[in-house]
């Protein structure tokens, strides 16, 4: 009697079908769960009279947000400015998708001060790189704060019981969308025991409602002594 045989493992190199699929499938995952279905590819192109490539730019559009994945410009053709206007062009057709910020990576041997003179602010690095270099990731919006917008910047004080005060940040964190909050950023000292956290409200009564929530009360009150303290700043950009 033969055992009938299961599926096999490959190793290989660069894989155009495999791709192709497992980005349908993911696409397809990625809608179902979140109810968006509006991923779209975004490009740019400069060519000269000939028809040559000078720059481009390749990048994406999904659910009100937008990505950059490459950024080229011609080495013949640089210091002209045509970086800048790529992602002047790039930024312009997501805002007319309905996308309300870009988020782009760059190495350090590339051009992180490129992104930051476009308005483009660090949210984190990634050591690692080879010949000792970091990769840089950015953020920008691509609209105004409306009137009313609350931004504020919490100092977490985790002593008490680090782990215990994680995974309470952690639940608690997970409340912010329903009462128009996002976590812009999340920031943690070396030793655990203090984080920054970033987050924006559509609104202040969002965040006086975040407060009082029930589920976040709840969680508080199961930690007793154990509990974070936090302070609370409002903040702007200068």
């Amino acid at each position: 009697m033969t055992e009938h045989e299961g599926p096999t493992l490959h190793v290989g190199g660069a894989d155009d079908e495999l791709a192709a699929r497992i980005d349908r499938e993911l696409t397809a995952f990625n809608n179902a769960a979140t109810g968006v279905t509006d991923e779209a590819d975004l490009t740019v192109r400069v060519v000269d009279p000939d028809g040559e490539l000078v720059a481009g730019l390749t990048g994406w559009t999904w659910g009100g947000r937008a990505g950059i994945n490459t950024v080229w410009v011609r080495a013949d053709r640089r210091r002209e400015g045509w970086g800048g206007r790529l992602l002047d062009a790039a930024e312009e057709e997501a805002r007319r998708r309905g996308c309300t910020e870009m988020s782009v990576a760059s190495f350090s041997f590339q051009a992180p001060d490129f992104y930051r003179r476009h308005g483009y602010t660090d949210t984190g690095i990634r050591d690692g790189i080879p010949g000792g270099h970091v990769d840089h990731h950015f953020w920008k919006p691509l609209v105004d704060d409306p009137a009313g917008v609350l931004r504020v910047v919490a100092l977490v004080d985790l002593s008490a019981d680090p782990e215990a005060g994680r995974r309470y940040e952690d639940d608690v964190l997970a409340l912010l969308g329903r009462h128009g909050g996002r976590l812009e950023r999340r920031l943690r000292t070396g030793d655990g025991r203090t984080e920054v956290h970033v987050i924006r409200f559509a609104a202040r009564a969002g965040y006086d409602a975040f407060l009082v929530d029930p589920e976040r009360v709840a969680l508080r009150a199961a930690l007793g002594d154990a509990a974070p303290t936090t302070q609370v700043l409002d903040v702007h950009d200068v």
